[in-house]
């Protein structure tokens, strides 16, 4: 299986690494020209808002045309928009750059339903585990690479930002297997109006629903991170890189070594497995949440690096198993034909998220501190968990099979 997914995972390793480089540093960018907290969040929704129409539109072109088409035009989309944040000369400019990367967004939804369409359902959580993984090893070297190129400035991160989205394209380019043929034997595309649909599909929605609990926590912390390291720790911008890189080696391990481990056992152990492999990625995704749930209730009274060291592995836990099972999960509840455009609607919820809660963590964090900030993600990802165990009593009493998609729709 990873020599079958080896190209995507190279390809979304370099975009990672680039992307990686922008996260940590991008915060402090924004009060570099003298912009409130606030105006972080707002920029970080900005980003979000653009992404939330793109996202399905691109996953339902995808369906249409094929993943690799639409990963070449999101990736000169971000190759452009980086470029222009390298060369900024003001807040506005900073806006219009994040505006152009968001509406040429699409990577994540579509490199998720590229690799749903070249593994069985039963390997799917492996298999998003090891896109995560790549995900992670990017994030390593990323934040390492740009807490390096700080002392040039903000211009040079941003510059091999840019190179690294070139490398990116020409991979995709050059290397990435054609994947319009297998589209063909798919059965009709998904049209737009599918986008809709899929919103109160039984079998879709529950999940799209939960996700979009989630997304909310995790787009409330993601938009503050840096800055709650700074309030509790004194954290600048290189020490939030260096730390975001150790985030990304314990990801790299749960991902690689754990998630598949843990799914596996928790799945059935009966031939419905095979039938039915939703139930084992429904139990797997609820250890996330709970680990999740438990790093925001414990995270604020966090004072000293030894202590965050001690509790950060939590949050990485949590975040490779989710990573890995809610687009499987997804992908087992959506046909295969309007697989693209299921996880694009996923996407344009955590846009949804991504509009939503950064003005309001970082206005909650100016205003009451740290402990109120982490209290909001805390509460959403209580709500996921309690979705998924009720979903996963719900699956656990079907019959053999029922909890998927019916053989007619893949």
């Amino acid at each position: 299986m990873v020599r079958k997914l080896a190209p995507i995972l190279g390809i979304t390793f370099v975009d990672i690494l680039g992307f990686s480089i922008l996260i940590p540093i991008l915060p402090f960018y924004v009060t570099h020209f003298h912009a409130s907290y606030t105006m972080v969040g707002v920029l970080f929704a900005t980003f979000a808002f653009c992404s939330f129409v793109a996202a399905p539109l691109w996953g339902n072109v995808s369906d249409r045309i094929g993943r690799k088409t639409v990963l070449i035009i999101s990736q000169i989309g971000a190759t452009i928009g980086w470029a222009m944040l390298a060369f900024a000369p003001s807040l506005l400019w900073v806006f219009a750059a994040r505006v152009v990367e968001g509406i040429s967004g699409g990577n994540i939804s579509v490199t998720q339903a590229y690799v749903a369409d070249r593994v069985e359902p039963e390997q799917r959580s492996r298999a998003f585990a090891y896109v995560g993984a790549a995900f992670s090893a990017g994030f390593v070297f990323g934040p390492l690479l740009g807490g390096v190129l700080l002392q040039y400035g903000y211009t040079a991160p941003f510059l091999l930002a840019t190179g690294l989205q070139v490398v990116t394209l020409v991979m995709t380019i050059f290397w990435l297997p054609e994947d319009v043929a297998d589209k063909a034997e798919a059965g009709p595309a998904a049209t737009f109006g599918d986008i809709f649909r899929f919103l109160r599909d039984p079998r879709v929605s529950p999940i799209l629903v939960q996700k979009l609990a989630y997304s909310l926590a995790l787009y409330g912390w993601f938009a503050v991170y840096a800055l709650v390291l700074k309030a509790l720790l004194g954290f600048g911008p290189s020490q939030t890189s260096f730390f975001f890189a150790a985030f990304g080696v314990l990801s790299v391990f749960f991902q690689l070594g754990v998630v598949g481990k843990i799914s596996d056992r928790l799945g059935p152990k009966t031939p419905r497995r095979e039938a039915d492999p939703q139930l084992g990625h429904r139990k797997t995704s609820n250890v996330g949440f709970l680990a999740a749930c438990a790093f925001f209730v414990i995270v604020p009274f966090c004072r000293n690096v030894p202590t965050l060291a001690l509790v950060m592995p939590i949050f990485s836990f949590a975040l490779s198993i989710s990573n890995a099972m809610l687009p499987a999960l997804l992908t087992d509840a959506a046909p295969e034909r309007v697989r693209g455009t299921v996880l694009g609607v996923g996407s344009s919820l955590e846009s949804i998220s991504g509009v939503l809660m950064p003005p309001l963590t970082t206005t909650v964090l100016a205003i009451y501190g740290p402990a109120w900030t982490a209290a909001i993600p805390a509460f959403f990802c209580f709500i996921a968990l309690a979705l998924g165990i009720a979903a996963q009593r719900r699956e656990a009493a079907l019959p053999s099979g029922a909890g998927g998609v019916a053989a007619g729709d893949r």
